[in-house]
């Protein structure tokens, strides 16, 4: 049976493959340096790097929380902004994919 981190292993590196300008592993570092935000603040932090909407984060966001699993959602009430935390249990396999040397296309070719 295959384990729950060594499953998010996979699902990360997969995210990461199709990282095509960057944006996916740049979401990825802020959190580990930020450990939480709320969109607003990604998207704030992404743009002054990128060109992305807010939109493309919160669509990214989602999915990070979603299928891949080391986000955690919370909302103090109705009127707040929904607040994604990092989970302490994989930060350290995050960095270590993050760290890993971006493959390219030239990479799975050769």
């Amino acid at each position: 049976m295959v384990s729950i981190r060594a499953k998010i292993k996979s699902r990360l590196e997969k995210f990461l493959e199709v990282d095509s300008n960057g944006y996916r592993r740049a979401i990825l570092c802020i959190f580990i340096k930020v450990k939480k935000a709320t969109i607003d603040e990604l998207h704030e932090m992404l743009s002054s790097k990128y060109n992305v909407s807010r939109n493309t984060v919160a669509s990214m966001v989602g999915y990070i929380h979603s299928k891949l699993g080391i986000l955690r959602a919370h909302k103090e009430s109705y009127k707040t902004p929904m607040v994604y935390l990092l989970r302490e249990e994989y930060i350290d396999l995050i960095m270590k994919i993050v760290a890993s040397p971006e493959k390219t296309i030239n990479d799975s070719t050769a």
